[in-house]
């Protein structure tokens, strides 16, 4: 049995949204009661990253790991159609991933007590970053 989802997120600019509540609320009203959740994003400069949810910090220490892995303006990029910031947001978008999968039983994710699932904006400005969901049980 599969169900499938989807929803949009409203990013302010680089930086972590968490919306783990968007896909608790879809697993929790679906048809599917135990399974596996595929959370996607249909985008090549964001990405998904589950990681702690109780200390802002963390966060903020990864983004500061992803400047320093794919810095903004390398002028070794050849890819700067968008700016400074586009080719770091590619290749922060295949650091991060753009896909993940939780577990899901009687309604609810089965994740961790600190773990939350987090949309990572890799671009400066503002998007809508459509999110797909898809329920396997």
């Amino acid at each position: 049995m599969a169900e499938q989802q989807r929803f949009s997120i409203h990013t302010r600019g680089r930086g972590s949204v968490e919306i783990t509540d968007e896909v608790a609320t879809i697993v929790a009203t679906a048809a599917v009661h135990c399974g596996i959740a595929h959370i996607f994003v249909r985008h090549t400069s964001c990405g998904l990253a589950i990681t702690e949810n109780a200390d802002a910090s963390v966060r903020r220490d990864l983004e500061t790991l992803l400047a320093r892995w794919a810095p903004d303006g390398d002028p070794a990029y050849r890819h700067d159609l968008e700016g400074d910031d586009d080719m770091a947001a590619h290749a922060r978008s295949l650091l991060t991933g753009v896909s993940l999968t939780v577990p899901f039983a009687d309604g609810r994710l089965l994740l961790g007590t600190w773990q939350g699932i987090y949309l990572f904006e890799h671009r400066t400005g503002s998007h809508r970053r459509e999110i797909v969901v898809t329920l396997l049980g």
